[in-house]
């Protein structure tokens, strides 16, 4: 069985966003660089969102570097309506921020739609930014993204082919999506202005970006499946010079990718041929102990028996490395051969229940068999707390000190102003700094009292408070060297035997990505440190995502002793409990979602053949540095 290997919509996967990014800057400042050449203008039609913030940074460094924009004319994709272009969930303040206030376009060529616009002046705008668009000389090159159901620009599910700029209700999941940038689902406008289809369609060349795995089933559902007005990404498919350019894991569920060996020959290295056999046994819902010759001839995988001569050979291979994987002794046994027991060992955790919701198990596990465990919350998480919450805080705080005779000036003035801070903030808007670190000390106390469940001791517990995460907005200012520096003492001051960390990228407003960076920059840093060469680190997943069964590398069983205890520490998140500010694409609470991973990855081990568990948490060793020890 083979399938055809060119696809709907041609693609290029690339090893991180940046990278994609910067092919895509390149792309442009070519185009830039050849109509001015030429005499002419170039018609941008750019996109916001975090998806491009790392194009419009390298646009910005080829300006520093001589690139002029002064024959540019841009149109952004859409905006909110309502929405007030100083507003910073606006699409105006986006591009102006991140882009068009540091480089030469001048003001009359730039054009975005207006959110400001009572209803009856919107037809009418809308009809002159389709003139604009016709009076430029039309698109030359329009940047996209994709939301989850398949939306391009704001054009919503059910949007046809011949539709215009114009006005749009949002889809609940594209209001959910957007809900972090607005501290709340609430808060998102329900419509927009947005160009239609048809105006997408019209540019010369259209180049769509997706990143992150909670984008791999819609770009392989817009790249590969059947035209439809229910996905309108897939309208795509009838341009003549569309590209989609992607990271590895936005791409994941594509054939090419998911099933290489269906499309055409493969290099059978072992993780290959664990993809493989999996995959097989999983279609043919048969554990791999009893694939046979015939199972691999009728699906496709002739090449790999040939290579291997029969299927005993492979299932047995297959089996023992899953075997393998499975411990109960994450950090290994007292006793063993040239094994240091016990270890010293930093868990990461980007927000401050991370730990618990992706590895509350392996944490139990490792504090209680005697191993110094210290966690390292990264960032605050203050953003994630509701307004209301901080408001019960600061009012027990005030009753607190009425109640106790200690009501100082200094403290009734700090709980009055929080109070008022709180009372009087308008939608949308920034919290004050004391405001923000009540809010901290919230999630801190939260975080103290889940390790405490999971038997970490107080002192091992710390508070590193990165910088690039304290900038009161959802948009994050990037890395820092100080941030590194403070990553880089805490793992030279502890001097750690294993490391773990969050490698689940799909966090939707990007920090587990940031927090994950800034872990391997330290560590980078820390390679030539004499304890160093006997460090490990793990990588954990669970809050968004979960590691697929060919990649998972050390797989822990939970008893339901286990999972009640992990789920117990997460309950200690009182303020991310019922309804958490940042949900994500999943509607479940964190506890649901976690003990429903856990026990979907122990469920996948059963039905391959091996012992059955309550649940599983699943790690991949990071191969970043060279020979790096189990």
């Amino acid at each position: 069985m083979k399938i055809d290997p060119h696809p709907a919509i041609p693609f290029r996967v690339f090893p991180e966003a940046r990278d994609a990014s910067e092919a895509v800057a390149l792309e442009i400042a070519t185009l830039v660089r050849s109509r001015a050449a030429e005499g002419r203008n170039c018609v941008l039609g750019l996109a916001t969102g975090s998806t491009v913030v790392n194009i419009y940074a390298a646009m910005l460094r080829l300006h520093r570097e001589g690139l002029s924009f002064a024959n540019v004319s841009v149109f952004t994709l859409d905006e909110f309506l309502p929405m007030q272009p100083e507003c910073l969930q606006s699409h105006a303040c986006f591009m102006h921020e991140h882009l068009l206030d540091h480089i030469d376009v001048p003001a009359d060529q730039i054009h975005i739609p207006d959110g400001t616009l009572a209803q009856e002046q919107l037809a009418d705008h809308c009809q002159r930014y389709e003139r604009a668009i016709d009076e430029c000389g039309g698109i030359d090159l329009l940047i996209l993204g994709i939301g989850r159901r398949g939306h391009i620009g704001f054009n919503e599910p059910g949007s046809d082919t011949d539709s215009r700029t114009r006005p749009i209700t949002l889809d609940s999941m594209t209001r959910i999506d957007a809900a972090s940038n607005f501290f709340g689902v609430e808060n998102v406008p329900r419509r927009a202005i947005t160009m239609g289809v048809g105006t997408i369609l019209d540019a010369r060349r259209i180049i769509l970006m997706a990143f992150g795995e909670g984008k791999a089933a819609i770009v392989a559902r817009s790249i590969e499946g059947e035209v439809a007005a229910s996905v309108p990404a897939t309208f795509l498919q009838h341009h003549d010079d569309v590209e989609y350019f992607l990271d590895s894991s936005a791409a994941a569920n594509l054939t090419e990718i998911r099933s290489p060996w269906l499309v055409g020959p493969v290099k059978w290295d072992s993780l290959m041929v664990r993809r493989a056999v999996i995959a097989l046994s999983q279609s043919v819902a048969t554990p791999v102990l009893m694939l046979t010759d015939a199972h691999y001839n009728e699906n496709g995988l002739q090449s790999l028996l040939a290579e291997y001569g029969s299927a005993y050979e492979i299932n047995l291979s297959v089996f023992r490395h899953l075997q393998n994987t499975i411990t109960g002794w994450p950090a290994g046994k007292p006793g063993q051969p040239e094994t240091v027991f016990p270890k010293r060992i930093v868990l990461f955790s980007p927000h401050p229940d991370d730990d618990v919701i992706s590895m509350g198990g392996t944490l139990t596990r490792l504090a209680d068999q005697g191993h110094e465990v210290h966690v390292a919350y990264q960032t605050s998480g203050n953003l994630a707390v509701f307004d209301d919450d901080a408001l019960r805080f600061a009012e027990f705080a005030a009753d607190f000190c009425r109640e106790f005779d200690v009501f100082s000036d200094p403290i009734q003035q700090l709980t009055g102003q929080m109070i008022d801070a709180i009372c009087n903030k308008t939608s949308g808007s920034v919290d004050n700094e004391n405001v923000r670190r009540l809010k901290g000390l919230i999630r801190r106390g939260e975080a103290m009292a889940g390790a405490r469940v999971c038997g970490v001791d107080d002192e091992r517990l710390h508070y590193l408070n990165l910088p690039f995460y304290e900038t009161g907005t959802v948009s994050k200012n990037p890395i820092g060297g100080s941030d590194v520096q403070i990553t880089a003492d805490l793992l030279r001051e502890i001097r750690p035997h294993q490391i773990y960390a969050a490698g689940d990228l799909s966090d939707p407003h990007g920090t587990h990505r940031t927090c994950l960076d800034v872990i391997f920059a330290a560590c980078h840093e820390c390679r030539d440190d004499d304890w160093f060469a006997s460090t490990a680190v793990w990588l954990y997943r669970g809050a968004w995502q979960e590691w697929a069964p060919y990649e998972i590398e050390m797989a822990v069983p939970l008893s339901p002793q286990e999972v009640d205890r992990k789920r117990d520490a997460i309950f200690k998140h009182e303020s991310q409990k019922d309804r958490a500010l940042f949900p994500g694409s999943d509607a479940r609470e964190f506890w649901q979602r976690a003990e429903a991973r856990n026990a979907q990855t122990a469920m996948i081990y059963d039905k391959l053949g091996l012992a059955q568990y309550q649940a599983i948490e699943g790690f991949v060793r990071w191969k970043g540095l060279d020979d790096q020890p189990q």
